[in-house]
């Protein structure tokens, strides 16, 4: 399908939904299908040598479609919101100067909100200081500070989400005021089409893919990300680098480890379908399988193209 876009705004495909949901084989689909690259927006993604453990797409697959905003830093230098979305905004306006249309492709809520509502962090400049005194008191006494001083923030940020913690702390000691309160929002100059997975069989599929994780060699990733960066490394605390840590260091057997990982993803794929519901407006791919969904996407992408 090669559609002829109609005048006006380009569009900005987003394929949304919870981990484990089949988003990337319904992108290389689209993407096959439409001539077009896929655009990550995995916050964990965007990070060289966490490949296994952030289900990133394969060589393999990588052949099958140009990926694009993957593997931009190593995991010792944070990616921001406000650093990514200038990077994803001009890796976008490279795509639709190609054609007045490209595909958005991940789970992560803020990052998506910030390319699709035109979302605007507050313009403040990374502090390694802060954050080496900030990792220092450890995570708990972090949440705890952004509680108090940015309860909005802290509501929205997971509790072992260290990365948006500190960021949060970060703007707050700044500039004094809360982070949730300096987050303004200026439409994109391109229209959005959302497209959603939210598969019935998600409980399995999560299960399938944690078990996957820990065969196809995430505790060996994981101890690598140790040797270079250190135990301490923040993106360590992410889902399933932090089980196999704990696998590790002797505190969980095997079996125990794979069980916390994917009860911890299910509840994390509870608060993604939590967000979607509440921040976007996606047309929901109900089919089971990705042929069915992909017929769906194109005819949808069809219609609104006129």
């Amino acid at each position: 399908m090669s559609p002829t876009v109609s005048a006006g705004q380009p569009l900005v495909i987003v394929l949304l939904g919870p981990t484990a949901s089949g988003k990337t084989d319904l992108a290389i689909a689209l993407a096959q299908a439409l001539d077009l690259a896929v655009l990550n927006v995995d916050s964990r993604q965007l990070y060289r040598q966490m490949d296994i453990g952030t289900a990133k797409p394969t060589a393999a697959q990588r052949g099958q479609a140009r990926h694009e905003l993957l593997d931009l830093r190593d995991p010792d230098q944070p990616i921001n919101l406000q650093e990514f979305r200038a990077i994803a905004e001009a890796q976008l306006k490279a795509e639709l100067s190609r054609k007045p249309l490209a595909l958005l492709a991940g789970g992560s809520g803020l990052y998506l909100q910030a390319l699709t509502q035109g979302l605007e962090p507050p313009a403040v400049p990374p502090q390694p200081q802060l954050r080496s005194q900030l990792a220092a008191l450890g995570q708990p006494l972090c949440h705890e500070l952004l509680r108090q001083g940015d309860p909005v923030a802290g509501s929205r940020i997971a509790p072992a989400d260290a990365v948006r913690t500190q960021r949060a702390l970060e703007v707050l000691y700044a500039t004094g005021r809360p982070l949730s309160s300096q987050q303004g929002a200026t439409p994109p100059p391109w229209r959005v089409l959302e497209l959603g997975l939210n598969p019935t069989d998600l409980a399995a599929r999560i299960a399938s893919r944690t078990r996957s994780l820990f065969t196809s060699g995430l505790v060996n990733e994981t101890e690598a990300l140790i040797t270079r960066f250190g135990a301490e490394l923040p993106l360590l605390k992410t889902i399933g680098y932090a089980e196999a840590k704990q696998l590790l260091a002797g505190e969980l057997s095997e079996a125990d480890s794979i069980r916390l990982c994917e009860q911890r993803t299910r509840q994390f794929a509870k608060r993604q379908r939590t967000w979607f519901r509440r921040r976007h407006a996606p047309i929901w791919l109900e089919e089971r399988n990705t042929e069915m969904q992909l017929a769906h996407a194109l005819s949808t992408v069809k219609h609104v193209l006129g």
